[in-house]
């Protein structure tokens, strides 16, 4: 069966695009097929896997997320290929920056997604669908969560990075009522630096969140993920020899196990 998973985070700068496109990466080298979605309008999970001009193209196109969303069409027909195998994505538009006024006026305007998903999904061409949400809590956000199965949260291990965490979990917990079956597969620590003591601090405030999973792989901060982005390409694939590529690889471990357990 095809498993939805979205990276949300209401604070920018979580690691949210880089996380979703190197666990999709990953999987996909693990021989797993893969579905990326770009829900933000930065177009982050685009420039992921091509250079800013195709991304560009493919914003002012009609092939591009939006241009589905707002006409409710089937998402199987905006789907490209990225030159890695097994790996497809559905680009993003920096118009998305006015979807929430194009859901205002739409009938059950919380579910669109899911029902522009739902061949594809119900297809299982695809082992996973990963969505990368844009760092906000409005209706778009909720149409991700309610099209998903599970929700990952990066989280910054920086003194700001638990800036809001409450109120994600308020809204993650207003959606499920919604879509009961959505649930929390877990916290993902990114951008850490192992000379600072708020990492441990981090940490330890994680872990008295009761009912949570936290991900044993943590994401060091490397020079590698930037070198990679200015690159359009995952970490994984630029350098698999980096810190942080292993380090991404047995995350990507993790969540194929917690999602086939």
């Amino acid at each position: 069966m095809t498993t939805t998973i979205c990276f949300a985070n209401n604070k920018g700068g979580s690691g949210k695009s880089t996380s979703c496109s190197n666990i999709g990466y990953a999987l996909s080298a693990m021989g797993k097929k893969v579905l990326m979605i770009d829900g933000d309008m930065q177009l982050n999970l685009s420039l992921s896997f091509f250079d800013e001009d195709d991304v560009l193209a493919y914003a002012s196109s009609g092939e591009n997320l939006y241009e589905a969303i707002k006409n409710q069409k089937d998402l199987t027909d905006y789907i490209i290929h990225t030159k890695y195998e097994n790996l497809d994505l559905i680009p993003s538009s920096t118009l998305m920056s006015s979807i929430e006024y194009e859901l205002f006026t739409k009938w059950q305007r919380e579910f669109i997604l899911k029902k522009c998903l739902k061949s594809i999904q119900e297809s299982e061409v695809y082992d996973y669908i990963l969505i990368d949400a844009p760092p906000t809590l409005g209706g778009w956000v909720m149409n991700i969560l309610i099209a998903s199965d599970y929700l990952i949260i990066p989280v910054e291990a920086s003194p700001w990075g638990l800036f809001g965490l409450a109120n994600m979990f308020e809204y993650f917990r207003a959606v499920q009522e919604m879509a009961p079956n959505l649930k929390l597969m877990g916290i993902a620590v990114t951008k850490v630096d192992m000379r600072k003591s708020y990492f441990k601090q981090t940490i330890e405030t994680l872990h008295e969140l009761e009912g949570v999973h936290i991900f044993d792989s943590c994401i060091r901060v490397d020079s590698s993920v930037e070198w990679s982005q200015d690159n359009s390409a995952p970490v994984v694939a630029y350098k698999k020899s980096s810190r942080s590529a292993k380090e991404y690889m047995e995350l990507a471990k993790e969540v194929e196990n917690y999602g086939s357990r």
